[in-house]
């Protein structure tokens, strides 16, 4: 049974003393919380703070990105070293704003990965197609291709240190949700993918979270498919109120 996962992607959002608000009323109401693993992922200004705040409590800390080279001449990178001094256990690869503000390649992605797993972050790494490539019904084949991009040279170990989200560009931030069917199918694929290029317990046991406009009136009914084990959450994690009901409806 894999255990689910509901993540907090701030993205630019919080001031640091936004952020501790937030954070300390996630702390009190999702204090009792057992059967889910929790995630925040706040601007890098906040992480320090976050992070002393998190200190022994059942809500773990993830960065929105991070660089490949652990040091260097990079004017205003952050390297996975620093992610991991900080207190951060997860870190988000590859979201689709990444992708389409930043130009990021599945290449940049697989470096991102591999450095990461070498400190001991968790990478989060995410998969996606646009609204006119699901059109063009060409959804597997992008995420075969990003898939094969951002794992590739992974090993199997590797492989199953990683939690992948699949988060459909044309639902995030839109107002729009795949379906729990449309969702499930492309969650199927992935595990299917993972068990042709791994091993049938690899794909089994990682963990494959949905993005794309999630809220507390669609969390129980996506967790209800087979292959969905968490959500990537938005929007809706910059409100206490709306991120706690989200976690309370994944158990």
């Amino acid at each position: 049974m894999r255990k689910p996962i509901i993540a907090g992607n701030w993205k630019m959002n919080k001031t640091i003393k936004e952020a501790l608000e937030l954070i300390n009323s996630l702390k009190r109401e999702l204090v009792y919380i057992e059967g889910v693993d929790i995630i925040v992922c706040p601007p890098y200004t906040a992480l320090s703070d976050a992070s002393e705040i998190l200190m022994d409590s059942n809500i773990k800390l993830g960065a929105q990105d991070v660089y490949w080279e652990h040091s260097g001449a990079f004017t205003g990178e952050v390297s996975a070293l620093m992610l991991k001094d900080v207190g951060c256990e997860y870190v988000i690869l590859g979201h689709s704003e990444r992708r389409k503000y930043f130009f990021e390649t599945d290449e940049a992605v697989n470096k991102k990965i591999k450095t990461s797993l070498s400190v001991g972050l968790t990478p989060i790494c995410c998969v996606g197609e646009t609204l006119d490539e699901r059109e063009e019904e060409k959804t597997f084949d992008i995420i075969k291709r990003q898939l094969q991009g951002a794992l590739k040279d992974l090993s199997q170990e590797d492989i199953s240190r990683l939690v992948i989200a699949y988060e459909p560009v044309w639902a995030i931030g839109t107002g729009k949700t795949a379906t729990p069917v449309q969702a499930e199918e492309v969650h199927k694929f992935i595990r299917t993918w993972l068990e042709r290029h791994y091993s049938y317990q690899t794909s089994q046991e990682l963990r494959i979270l949905y993005g794309g406009s999630v809220k507390p009136s669609n969390t129980k009914e996506l967790m209800r498919e087979d292959d969905i084990d968490g959500a990537l959450v938005g929007g809706a994690s910059l409100e206490s109120v709306t991120f706690i009901e989200i976690v309370k409806n994944a158990i």
